[in-house]
């Protein structure tokens, strides 16, 4: 199957569609669970699928690093690697290597960085953070920019805008280039053709300014890709900002092109953002949280490691049917929490993710009635 994305719905400015990729369609407004090191933390693979994930977000910066991009590609890329054969896109590196600080050196060529492991020194360019992601084999890759510090006045803001742009540039110029190397389009694997190659979508900077946002999304489509995502936000700003900077910047993005938020958010954000016409969104939030004990659910959140749960014979969430709010009671994901059973991260995991997929899917059915405008 070749890229391609379609809207189907639409309710005020929120989009329901489908995105078609190489391993499989997406419905969206989609959220992509983080499998930062080839797994979403705590939970295999066929819970998600369970679950009904749709999409997986690899990250390039952690496997560059471990285990290599070279040795995942050997091994017929990250979907074999990982037993997932449904669609996975991955960041560029760009974002971790920002968090580096004071490991890294940003030049026109790219950037230089000590590797938080080990110490030891690599540099990550256009072209090289491109060919890892076609070494992981993606459906979707990013192409490599520059985050953004927050907070940056103007004129450094339009500085490193403007290298996001000649990187963008470079990260096309190398993806025309080499796309139909993806590992999974090798000639003996019958389930492909050479048609499927992965997209690359461009991103689209500019800090917390509305001029240089909108900037940056007219130039970045300038430049052509198959989707754009919206970078360099979730990064200290007040919640505020990130929807003054996200209304300064959809607008100005392809219509008929998939849009995708990076790194956000709460229950509630995710929803306002679809309902700005967002298609796609990733967050560490709901596995991070679980791992630490805090519950998203129908009533509110819900911090597990209180005194009070002790004794509670409920579920997690009365309106939930994952498989955790089906058999489990808040006394007993209590307990596990609190003598430190690892089984405890798992079950929390596993009904915060159901929590943020049900959200979507709630939000995706109010799309195609017409009814996503509150």
């Amino acid at each position: 199957m070749t890229f391609s994305f379609q809207v189907e719905a639409t309710s005020g400015e929120a989009r329901a569609g489908r995105l078609v990729t190489p391993h499989g369609e997406v419905e969206t407004p989609v959220f992509m669970p983080v499998g930062t090191q080839a797994t979403v933390k705590t939970v295999p693979q066929e819970t998600l699928e369970q679950l009904g994930v749709q999409i997986l977000l690899g990250n390039t910066y952690h496997l560059y690093l471990r285990p290599g991009t070279e040795l995942v590609r050997r091994m017929g890329g990250l979907h074999r690697f990982m037993a997932w054969e449904r669609p996975i896109l991955t960041d560029s590196g760009g974002f971790q290597v920002w968090s580096l600080n004071e490991l890294r050196k940003l030049t026109e060529e790219g950037v230089e960085f000590r590797s938080h492991l080990d110490g030891s020194r690599h540099l990550l360019t256009p072209e090289s953070a491109t060919q890892a992601q076609i070494d992981l084999g993606a459906d979707i890759l990013m192409a490599f920019d520059e985050c953004t510090t927050y907070p940056a006045d103007e004129a450094h803001t339009r500085d490193s805008m403007e290298l996001t742009l000649r990187w963008a540039a470079r990260s096309k110029r190398y993806w025309e280039e080499h796309r139909s190397e993806v590992p999974w389009a090798a000639p003996n694997d019958e389930r492909r053709t050479p048609d499927d190659v992965p997209a690359l979508f461009g991103i689209v900077q500019g800090g917390m300014y509305p001029a240089l946002r909108r900037e940056s999304a007219q130039r970045t489509v300038e430049i052509g890709f198959p989707g754009y995502a919206v970078g360099g936000l979730s990064v200290g700003e007040p919640r505020e900002k990130t929807e003054e900077m996200l209304a300064a910047t959809l607008p100005l993005l392809p219509r008929d092109k998939p849009r995708y938020v990076m790194g956000v958010g709460t229950p509630e954000e995710i929803v306002r953002y679809a309902r700005m016409g967002v298609d796609m969104m990733d967050c560490v939030l709901p596995t991070r949280a679980g791992r630490h004990g805090l519950l998203f659910t129908s009533e509110g959140r819900v911090n597990i490691k209180g005194q009070r749960y002790a004794a509670e014979h409920g579920p997690p969430d009365p309106a939930c049917a994952c498989p955790v709010c089906r058999r489990y009671s808040r006394a007993y994901l209590r307990h596990l929490f609190a003598v430190g059973e690892p089984l405890a991260a798992v079950l929390n995991t596993i009904h915060n993710l159901a929590f943020y997929l049900d959200t979507m899917r709630r939000v995706r059915h109010s799309i195609k009635l017409g009814d996503c405008t509150g």
